[in-house]
């Protein structure tokens, strides 16, 4: 029986750890050709490690081609070819990497946020505020799940502003959502798979995938993600955007808002992490009410983070969790230390109480729509109205064009950049091939440009793209 040594507090996930281990199993021999490796269960009790770990680490190597299956009888070791000699490298080639392409000149990747209108002013007299009247306690260890003082904030913040009734002991502040994302996977457990919305943010499903989980891509469809597909695939949690989609821009109604809650409470175990990532930039009227707000069974994990309404390099997020989770994640997890220095948790905890943050809101929404309007302006003035499709104005801080009947997605991609112009295909986000959909569509994110530099980058991707419609008529 395979014994190998796997440590839970590497960094690395199991099921990686064990791959390691089978890959030089077999590379040395000590696994023969056509032999059969234990069954997942057999492997699993052996290693008091989960099924679904083995079940993982069986199926890379398939992938890989180091394993062979066969239906009723298990998996077989293949048989290796030997690896060629070594050859040096030719002479004429060199020992530096090949230069990165120079930086777009006009870049509307989706990343992109406006920090040259962080309130600089204000955070430097907060902070010097915390650095004489709170001294040494900022050298302190802050609690676990955050200072009290953040944690009272947030939660006057989100009953204010997204109808979220929360007690601030339900409130575990983090270094970002991905720190979040991993802490939520230990909390609520591998077994099942984990749903997430496809297209979507490709990152989560990577963060789940590296950490052992079996990742469950649901296609969405014009309200949000499905749920009779969410219900097809065996998921136990569900990953979701539901006040603005990424990358789609898709709100989602109260009815599948509803339809997503149902399937949650009909199994227990079943919850929905609900991503909140920048519902603050809703550009018609207030922003929708959390799908929390909703939640009467106690199902609704809420996630956000101050990434996109200040700044990404302030890696401060947090999640507000049901009661029942609140319980355990004290018993089981309270152990793990904050990983939000305090200096900068009490200087934002006082730049939300004293109104700060709402004010910098309103203004970042005032000037993104000045952006956003400016971009559709500069679009119909180069006549890119005549060749696709803007939607998604809505909220956040991209658009998509869709080019019905036009040229290939790669097509428009490259001769925007030959053009100096970033922008990303929708494909790019699909985690399965079908999921791009066949209108050709383009993701164009103006978070970081002037509104003066819109026209002459839709200048240019209209002399870009008029020559490959003339093409593909």
């Amino acid at each position: 029986m395979l014994t190998p040594v796997l440590d839970p507090r590497s960094g690395q996930p199991l099921y990686e750890q064990l791959c390691r281990h089978i890959r030089r199993e077999i590379a040395c021999g000590a696994l023969a050709p056509g032999e059969r490796l234990p069954s997942k269960r057999a492997l699993a009790a052996h290693l008091k490690i989960s099924v679904v770990t083995v079940e993982s680490a069986y199926a890379q190597l398939l992938a890989e081609g180091y394993l062979s299956s066969q239906p009723k009888r298990g998996f077989f070791v293949c048989a290796l070819s030997p690896s060629p000699p070594a050859s040096a490298p030719p002479p004429e080639q060199g020992l530096l990497p090949p230069e990165a392409p120079p930086p777009p000149e006009y870049d509307f990747s989706t990343s992109g946020v406006d920090t040259a209108r962080f309130p600089f002013a204000t955070w430097a007299r907060l902070t010097r505020e915390v650095l004489s009247q709170k001294d040494s306690a900022l050298l302190d260890s802050p609690p676990p799940q955050g200072i009290p003082e953040l944690r009272q904030a947030i939660v006057r913040s989100l009953r204010s502003f997204r109808g979220i009734q929360a007690d601030p002991e339900q409130v575990v502040v983090g270094a970002g959502a991905e720190y979040l994302t991993t802490l939520l996977l230990q909390l609520l457990g591998q077994n099942g798979g984990w749903g997430v919305e496809d297209p979507g943010y490709r990152k989560i499903s990577r963060i789940l995938s590296h950490a052992g989980a079996l990742v469950c891509p649901i296609p969405m469809d014009e309200q949000g993600m499905r749920p009779d597909a969410l219900g097809w695939s065996g998921a136990r949690v569900a990953h979701i955007t539901p006040s603005h989609h990424f990358p789609l821009g898709t709100v989602m109604p109260v009815s599948r808002r509803q339809a997503l809650l149902a399937w949650a409470e009909e199994v227990p175990g079943r919850y929905l992490i609900e991503d909140d990532y920048d519902s603050e930039f809703r550009f018609d009227g207030r922003p929708i009410p959390a799908l929390q707000s909703l939640d009467q069974g106690e199902r609704v994990v809420y996630l956000n983070t101050f990434a996109k309404s200040l700044a990404p390099s302030l890696r401060i997020g947090y999640m507000v969790l049901p009661p029942h989770l609140l319980l355990r994640y004290r018993r089981e997890f309270l152990f793990y230390s904050s990983t939000v220095p305090s200096f900068e948790q009490y200087t934002l905890a006082r730049f939300l109480d004293q109104g700060h943050f709402e004010r910098h809101i309103r203004r970042m929404r005032t000037a993104y729509r000045q952006r956003r309007d400016a971009l559709l302006a500069a679009a119909r003035s180069a006549g890119l109205l005549e060749l696709g499709i803007f939607s998604g104005a809505e909220a956040g801080l991209h658009l998509l064009f869709r080019v019905p009947g036009g040229p290939s997605e790669a097509q428009l991609v490259q001769a925007a950049a030959q053009a100096g112009v970033w922008v990303s295909p929708l494909s790019g986000y699909s985690l399965t091939p079908a999921t791009a959909g066949p209108i050709p569509t383009l993701i164009l994110g103006y978070g970081r440009l002037a509104p003066e530099h819109m026209a002459p980058a839709m200048d240019r991707l209209a002399a870009a793209w008029r020559p490959l419609f003339s093409q593909n008529q």
